[in-house]
């Protein structure tokens, strides 16, 4: 049995009642998390120890949180004042967790859903997806990280190319894959727009509705976009359902063509007096 999980963004004690709810043996069932494994919730460190503890009956996707967290910790970017990653980056086995997170792929494919935490670009099809994810997951887990987590910063290039190269083109995959919300008709990406899709801006639609995208037709899910709520189609699952802002932890399962949605309730878990930034 599988189950596929939105953002959990180190809120510990929601991912736990999830699993209780679900009663999770690791002997019996598997789960894909959807990226942010952390940030702005209570217990990201105690977070990813818990995944890791879990071996091979769990998979976890990186988000843009957990790709900050590597760049903090490296030196490339400073922290944000709304970021409570310090349990991390304080954590005596700090050097154990962020290598197993660096470890962690940017998309699979799960009981024949293709799992990204953002989107995909339209030019993509599912293969075209795991292998351009594939590139940029060899950059994040070989030697020279440090020296790559700098290129990933910036919005250019917004739109695929097939002739794209080195560091424009490993920063659209990461950009399309962990941050990509809504994109014009030909695929540019938009990343000032972080609003649901009821207050669509014009000329722009979400990366999902573009009807000449080459994975129509392909199950899909990802998280990242709490403003959407739950989307729940027949190929189409959007998991983040803003949990660490006092929202849902929404779990979804997938095989054997049985669909079933498990959702805990989740304290507000931001730091007091910040005000949320999805």
């Amino acid at each position: 049995m599988h189950l596929l999980i939105g953002d959990l963004q180190g809120c510990l004690g929601a991912f736990e009642r999830l699993l209780a709810l679900w009663d999770f043996s690791p002997s019996r069932h598997r789960l894909t998390v959807l990226g942010d494994l952390v940030n702005r919730g209570p217990e990201s460190a105690a977070t990813l120890r818990r995944l890791m503890a879990m071996g091979g009956s769990a998979q976890a996707l990186l988000g843009n949180h957990d790709l900050h967290l590597l760049a903090v910790a490296h030196g490339v970017r400073p922290a944000h004042r709304s970021d409570t990653l310090n349990d991390v980056l304080r954590a005596p086995d700090r050097a154990a967790l962020l290598d197993w997170l660096r470890q962690r792929p940017l998309a699979v494919e799960a009981e024949g859903w293709l799992c990204v935490h953002a989107g995909v670009p339209p030019q993509w099809s599912a293969s075209n997806t795991l292998a351009h994810a594939a590139e940029v997951q060899t950059m994040l887990q070989g030697p020279a990280l440090a020296d790559f987590l700098p290129l990933m910063y910036g919005n250019e290039p917004a739109r695929w190319n097939d002739a794209l190269q080195g560091p424009d083109r490993w920063r659209l995959i990461i950009n399309a894959l962990t941050r990509m919300r809504w994109c014009a008709p030909d695929g540019t990406q938009d990343f000032m727009v972080k609003e649901g899709t009821d207050q669509a801006p014009a000329g722009l639609q979400p990366w999902f509705e573009l009807p000449q995208r080459a994975t129509a037709g392909t199950p899909m899910a990802f998280g990242h976009w709490s403003t959407l709520g739950l989307i729940n189609r027949p190929d189409l699952l959007a998991l983040d359902t803003g949990c660490v802002w006092g929202g849902r932890l929404t779990g979804v399962r997938v095989d054997g063509g049985r669909r079933e949605v498990l959702q805990v309730a989740c304290e507000a878990a931001q730091v007091p007096g910040v005000p949320p930034v999805h």
